[in-house]
């Protein structure tokens, strides 16, 4: 259906949009199955020095060892920052009693806070790694946990220019919690150089117990050392960053001092050196007294700026999608609730007892019928219209240099009010044109020539030309063939988006599209707007906004019902909708400057035009974002939370179209399919647009598709006509009026056409379908 390189072009912006909403779910710790707590397992392999031993753990270099701060020394370590409001006013508190700590980071905070990170190291306090994504350890592939580690590390080095030794796994606590998975994952981080560290207590801020109770929590016992945790982030911290206003100048009475993992791990060291007389020491062979936040090597300052260029790329367009989402959400309430409003009005106000246009219209009408290789359903087309049961009708077949005998089936009905005009091929406004000008009557109707009309249909479609003001009128288009299920999801549209729009553009007096399949104007109306132009492919929208621009009203005949065939396969629907969307685009920009008009002509630029593009194109286009946030949230949210929004939404589309199946005295059983219409028909119709407004954006031109036709009903086989043909061609334009064939006075439509035997009345049509 679409050329190759749009296809692949397509597929790599889908697959790219894709890849960014998997990465802003991984830097967002969405994927729930890596963020759940494990209890303590069997610790049977734990070396028991390890679990008695001190919160900071060396396996670097095969060691097996741990250290403690010296006496009375205090690091105060904070998980989960850099947080852009709680973090500052930690560094404050740190500032104010000359402390420091150390900030054991989420990679995708410092990569979103890389600010807040700089502000940690200006101030003498050290980073550690506290993973990327917060994710329990244990549930991790061992390419993921290594990812995790390094990810953070180039982060830290291209916000701070700094790198770090120091590593604490999410979910950890004391060596006594230790168990074997848990210390398989501590020999891991070794083998890359890191050393772990845990905590001797916990505030268990994370709580928000209180201040007494994070001070409580916090202090050791009997003057012994302590790596203490706190949290600079995941919430509100106004209870860590009090508690710490206190308990520092409180401890540093008792005798305590501050620093960071690094500082008291070089004075343990320091200290147990001179303890012994010498550099080596038992257990701790390879560990030599650590810088405090040693500059990063380039490389990782390097790939840690394509990281954040990437979680800034994720982030922006989540938010742009969320954003969307919520105009969305407000432009489909309130397009509901304007629908629900004006369009029930409209309906109250038809159904009035006495309620009527004027008086009886019963001047004579011409009927235009463009025909191109519509030899399956032009005999049907043809009759109905002629045998319709207003007072006068003439049928004008414009056959526009068909090659399938569309123009001979005509002439073989011998119908006395049906006339058969040749030209050669011109397009579909050239045969409109033609027919107008071949036509006697004021009253113009312009029909599909695969369109069936009900008996009534032609005359009440006139009606409203009893108000002077009315330019041109709207029928109701009605799907004919509604077996195939492509066909039945148009049944929906038609009745739900066109139909139910009518009425409240009708309203607003800013109709934006006569359709073609059935519609009716002023002869005074079209000469007015210069005819049917074919600068668009939407020639009806584009004439219609022309009277409305010219302060002719246009307005929606409920009752004047016409029954046509959709497209039958997902191929010409695609085409078909293509050719109208992009063709609507056309109008729209044609018309444009009716924006800076004044008059009618200003107040449909000021209210049409805005509408349409609003509830026409933008809200259609931007559709997708539904879809889109459900799969998303499906994913990596809350599945009933998601469920629950989007049947929310399916029961406002529900609710709208029973209430659009009320007014078209529909049965409401096709809407059963409704829900299975949001996951395959709304999707062609998202491409649909995107392709139309790529190709009016790119200034490309797109032909006329002819649609492939079957026919409602079943064409009469007749034998060749003796004679001369009826019409005569007509190869010139404007043909003369001398080239118009008599017709005598006082016939005005078929009296006695002949039967179509398998052809059903169309009333009985109507009820079959």
């Amino acid at each position: 259906m679409l050329p190759r390189p749009r296809v692949l072009l397509g597929s790599l912006l889908a697959l790219s949009f894709v890849a960014v909403l998997v990465v802003q779910a991984y830097i967002n710790a969405e994927f729930t199955s890596d963020h759940v707590r494990t209890e303590v397992g069997d610790q049977a392999g734990v070396p028991a020095h390890i679990l008695k031993g001190g919160p900071i753990i060396n396996t670097t270099g095969g060691q097996e060892s741990t250290i403690r701060l010296p006496a009375r020394t205090i690091a105060l370590t904070f998980d989960d920052g850099p947080d852009p409001a709680w973090t500052p006013k930690v560094l404050d508190v740190l500032r104010k009693h000359d402390a420091r700590g150390t900030f054991f980071v989420v990679g995708s905070q410092v990569a979103r806070n890389p600010e807040s990170a700089r502000q940690i190291v200006d101030g003498g306090n050290e980073l550690g790694l506290h993973t990327f994504t917060h994710p329990n350890m244990q549930r991790l592939a061992p390419w993921r946990r290594q990812l995790e580690l390094s990810q953070t590390q180039m982060a830290i080095a291209k916000a701070t220019g700094v790198r770090t030794n120091l590593a604490r796994f999410p979910y950890s606590s004391r060596n006594a919690a230790i168990d074997e998975a848990n210390w398989r994952l501590i020999k891991e981080a070794g083998a890359l150089g890191y050393l772990v560290v845990v905590n001797d207590t916990d505030s268990e801020d994370w709580k928000r117990p209180g201040i007494d109770k994070i001070i409580q929590g916090a202090t050791p016992p009997g003057g012994q050392s302590a790596v203490m945790l706190f949290h600079d982030a995941g919430g509100d911290r106004s209870q860590t960053v009090a508690a710490l206003d206190e308990f520092i100048p409180l401890m540093k009475a008792r005798g305590y001092r501050f620093t960071t993992i690094t500082e008291g791990l070089n004075l343990s060291i320091a200290e147990q050196a001179a303890r012994a007389g010498t550099d080596r020491l038992e257990n701790t062979e390879a560990l030599t007294p650590l810088p405090l936040n040693p500059a990063a090597p380039a490389h990782d300052e390097w790939r840690g700026l394509a990281l954040i260029w990437t979680v800034d790329l994720a982030d922006g367009m989540v938010t742009v999608i969320a954003g969307l989402f919520l105009v969305v959400g407000t432009l489909t309430v309130g397009r509901t609730l304007m629908l629900l409003l004006l369009a029930t009005r409209h309906a109250r106000q038809r159904r009035k007892p006495g309620w009527s246009w004027g008086p009886p219209v019963t001047e004579p009408v011409s009927v235009i019928v463009p025909a191109y290789n519509e030899k399956e359903g032009i005999e049907a087309a043809v009759r109905s219209l002629a045998c319709g049961d207003h007072t006068e009708i003439e049928v004008v077949v414009v056959d526009d240099g068909s090659t399938d005998g569309t123009a001979d089936i005509v002439d073989r009905m011998r119908m006395p009010n049906v006339r058969v005009v040749r030209v050669p091929n011109g397009g579909k406004p050239n045969a409109l044109n033609t027919g107008v000008a071949m036509a006697r009557h004021d009253l113009i109707v312009m029909v599909d020539g695969d369109t069936i009309f009900e008996p009534e249909a032609l005359r009440l479609l006139v009606q409203p030309f009893a108000d002077p003001t009315v330019g041109a009128v709207a029928g109701n288009v009605k799907v004919g063939n509604r077996e195939t299920t492509v066909a039945l999801w148009q049944h929906i549209e038609y009745v739900i988006g066109f139909n139910l729009d009518r009425r409240l553009y009708e309203v607003m007096n800013c109709m934006p599209t006569v359709p073609g399949a059935i519609g009716a104007f002023r002869r005074k109306a079209l000469a007015q707007v210069g005819g049917v132009s074919d600068e668009t492919l939407a020639e009806d929208t584009d004439v219609t906004m022309a009277m409305c621009r010219a302060g002719w009203r246009v307005v929606y005949e409920e009752n004047a019902r016409a029954w046509t065939e959709a497209p039958a396969t997902l191929e010409q629907l695609y085409r078909q909708r293509y050719r109208w969307s992009y063709g609507t685009m056309q109008a729209m920009w044609k018309h444009r400057k009716s924006l800076f008009d004044s008059g009618p002509s200003g107040r449909f630029g000021r209210v049409g035009l805005p509408f349409l593009a609003l509830f026409g194109v933008a809200l259609p286009m931007l559709a997708p974002v539904v879809d889109i946030m459900l799969v998303y949230g499906l994913v990596f949210w809350e599945l009933s939370e998601t469920v629950a929004a989007w049947l929310g939404m399916l029961a406002l589309q529900l609710f709208t179209a029973a209430v659009a199946f009320r007014l078209d005295r529909e049965s409401y059983k096709p809407l059963l399919r409704l829900p299975l219409q949001q996951f395959a028909y709304r999707q062609l119709m998202y491409l649909v647009l995107l392709q139309s407004a790529t190709t009016a954006l790119t200034g490309g031109r797109l032909r006329w598709h002819k649609l492939n036709r079957a026919g409602l009903t079943p064409r009469t086989p007749s034998p060749e006509p003796p004679g001369p043909v009826v019409a005569p061609i007509v190869d010139t334009w404007p043909p003369s009026l001398d080239d118009r064939p008599p017709t005598p006075r006082g016939i005005g439509r078929a009296v006695a056409p002949p039967v179509v035997p398998t052809q059903a009345a169309p009333q009985d049509l109507h009820e079959r379908l």
